[in-house]
């Protein structure tokens, strides 16, 4: 059973006792006065913790045996003296309303902890039951006199949460605290505020861009797809010439009108054009014309005065065509060439060697211009060479003439000359050209640096045939332009080159070739040696035999 009375020590009793040396029955330990049939305690009103209910052997009684308080008087109320050999207080029995009788220990334990329970709460207090003890406080102090177990400096209460705090009624103003407190949330509000103000402005500005942008895009996409798009109005003004390049399209032309100041825009030239067709060639048009306007004119041949030359075709040729196309009498054209050539813009590469039969050969670029009635000769011809120098410097016939390894740009022009001469089909040119350049070479030991062209022949005769005369005549024809008898290249075109063929003798294919001979326009035999085109050569002829039958 529970034995209640036991101290925190263990030391014997006293012997001035009055119980001491009465051992009892039990031996060790004196009877000791009852109370409701149980031990009267050795200290009054004293028991263990109602809780815990464990025996503590030493540890905590620092003061003699003594403890600082009674265990079951937590608040420090004075409790009656008891009587040594009855258990009772001497006025027990005297005054009994003023101290009742010993209630039995569960109803102890219950009253006391409903009073524990009523006591209000406080923030720091702890279980009165048990003295408070301060945790050491290590690497702390100044030196071995620090007393580990002294009591602790009192904190401050944490202040309350303002959500708690339930506004700043409470506040003092005076507080210092309080006034930085205002200040650090005065001043994060001016930052929120000034954060939030930037946020909004490059918000309001990144949606005011995108606005433009799509609003610039959509009116643009609406005009090309709803709209319609700028155009001048009427037939325009003043006269200029415009060359429109072969192969190009109908947008490519809208761009050179519009650049030159013809039209308004691309796209009122291409709605006004529709499906109509139109050719490249040199037109001479108005300024500020409506759409159109400028296609009607394009497709009127009388207004269009078109004049076409062809590939290949010689000064001479293209002199009659504009002798005819502006009602000139015979030759006038060429009189006026012979008499201007200097003054119609030829390159300052072109040569004017006493040699050439015409400085203007190689320079009336291959194209369709626009002729008018009233046109002049002079007028024609500076288009024509205009255009010849602007396909020539798009090509860079000075440049790759040093890279072929040629004494000037005019030897690179010849050898496009001869190339659409003498190659029948255009898809045989860079082959063709690979042939001049094979026959030109030093160490040619098949024509012996001779070219044997009957294309130079034909153009020194003033003619085009196919029947030349045999070698041996032809060897004894003594003329500048007489490759049969003249090592190396004529001194000059023999006519005026395409692109095709400006292109291949810039740029000639790979190979040992000296000889070749169309066949039929799908097929051309090239050959390296003689008796290989020998061989060619008969199937030429049994195809030109099998054709006439």
């Amino acid at each position: 059973m529970t034995e209640y009375g036991r101290g925190y020590g263990s030391e014997p009793w006293h012997p001035e006792d009055p119980l001491y040396g009465d051992q009892g029955s039990s031996g060790g330990q004196a009877q000791q006065p009852q109370w409701d049939g149980q031990p009267a305690p050795r200290y009054p009103q004293q028991q263990a913790d109602p809780y815990a209910q464990q025996h503590y052997d030493g540890g905590w009684d620092t003061q003699g045996g003594q403890l600082p308080y009674e265990p079951y008087d937590p608040y420090g109320q004075q409790q009656p003296p008891v009587d040594p050999y009855s258990g009772t207080s001497p006025d027990y029995y005297a005054t009994p309303d003023a101290y009742p009788p010993p209630q039995p220990q569960h109803l102890r334990q219950q009253q006391q902890q409903q009073q524990y329970q009523q006591q209000p709460p406080h923030p720091q207090q702890q279980n009165p039951q048990y003295p408070q003890q301060t945790e050491p406080h290590y690497g702390e102090g100044d030196g071995a006199g620090d007393d580990w177990r002294t009591e602790p400096e009192p904190r401050e209460p944490e202040p309350e949460h303002a959500f708690f705090a339930g506004g700043d009624d409470d506040h003092d103003d005076n507080d210092p605290r309080e006034q930085r407190r205002a200040g650090r949330e005065r001043r994060g509000k001016k930052n929120k505020k000034r954060r939030s103000g930037t946020a909004c402005l490059v918000v309001a500005l990144v949606f005011a861009g995108a606005v433009g942008t799509v609003g610039y895009f959509g009116y643009d996409f609406f005009m090309a797809h709803f709209g319609s798009a700028p155009d001048y109005e009427g037939e325009g003004s003043g006269d200029v010439q415009v060359d429109i390049p072969d192969g190009s399209t109908l947008s490519d032309m809208g761009q050179i009108l519009q650049r030159e100041g013809v039209i308004k825009s691309v796209g009122a030239f291409t709605e006004a054009a529709g499906d109509k067709s139109l050719q490249a060639g040199t037109y001479s048009l108005r300024k500020q014309m409506s759409a159109a306007s400028a296609i009607e004119l394009m497709l009127d041949p009388k207004s269009r005065n078109g004049l076409t030359i062809r590939e290949g075709l010689r000064s001479a040729d293209v002199y009659k065509l504009i002798d005819t196309k502006l009602h000139l009498k015979k030759g006038a054209t060429e009189g006026v060439a012979e008499r201007e050539a200097k003054n119609l813009g030829l390159p300052s590469w072109a040569n004017n060697s006493s040699k050439l039969k015409d400085p203007l050969e190689g320079f009336l670029y291959p194209s369709t211009y626009s002729v008018g009635g009233k046109t002049k000769p002079a007028a024609v011809l500076k288009q024509m060479v205009a255009r010849a120098n602007q396909v020539y410097t798009k090509y860079d016939l000075e440049g790759n003439a040093r890279k072929l390894k040629l004494d000037s740009p005019m030897q690179l022009l010849t050898v496009a000359s001869l190339t659409q001469a003498e190659g029948k089909y255009k898809h045989d040119f860079v082959k063709v050209a690979r042939v001049v350049y094979n026959r030109l070479k030093p160490d040619n030991t098949e024509t012996y640096g001779l070219l044997d062209f009957d294309s130079t022949v034909n153009y020194a005769k003033s003619q085009s045939t196919l029947d030349t005369g045999s070698v041996d005549n032809l060897r004894n024809f003594n003329d500048p332009y007489n490759t049969y008898k003249f090592k190396g290249l004529p001194p000059g075109p023999i006519g005026n080159p395409g692109e095709v063929a400006l292109k291949s003798a810039i740029a000639p294919e790979k190979g040992n070739w000296y000889y070749f001979v169309s066949i039929n326009p799908e097929k051309t035999l090239f050959a390296v040696t003689n008796e290989e085109h020998e061989r060619n050569r008969r199937i030429y002829e049994k195809e030109q035999e099998t054709n006439k039958q």
